[in-house]
């Protein structure tokens, strides 16, 4: 599993180097072939819905079946993110990896009010 989320934290870390949030998702078939990779958007798109799942998902386009999808995260889905994994049935795997730890813990220590802002809240 190791090796699937590091896709996502190559795009947690492209996010980050693009002045957003360091969020990073990849969609995979369940023998682990790359469908869709993307990362969440929200700041340099101006686009509130670019999360890092959504963005995985529309990298894969229409799949005829995610059930047999891997969505792996660098961070928990949020609520919204979370209701579109749900609607396909796919499975979601949250790692508890040091790396995308220590890169969230860094980004809210040096952004906190993006940080806020993303989640939807005033500091």
């Amino acid at each position: 599993m190791k090796e699937l989320l590091d896709t996502a934290l190559e795009e947690a870390r492209a996010g980050l180097a693009e002045g957003g949030i360091p969020i990073g998702a990849a969609l995979f078939t369940a023998d682990g072939t790359l469908l869709g990779r993307g990362h969440n958007r929200r700041v340099q798109d101006g686009d509130p819905s670019m999360h890092a799942e959504t963005a995985a998902f529309r990298a894969a386009g229409r799949q005829r079946d995610y059930r047999k999808t891997i969505m792996v995260t660098t961070l928990s889905p949020c609520w919204y993110c979370s209701g579109l994994v749900r609607q396909y049935g796919v499975a979601v795997t949250v790692l508890d990896d040091e790396r995308c730890v220590a890169l969230m813990t860094d980004f809210i220590a040096a952004r906190p009010e993006l940080w806020f802002e993303d989640i939807g809240e005033v500091p």
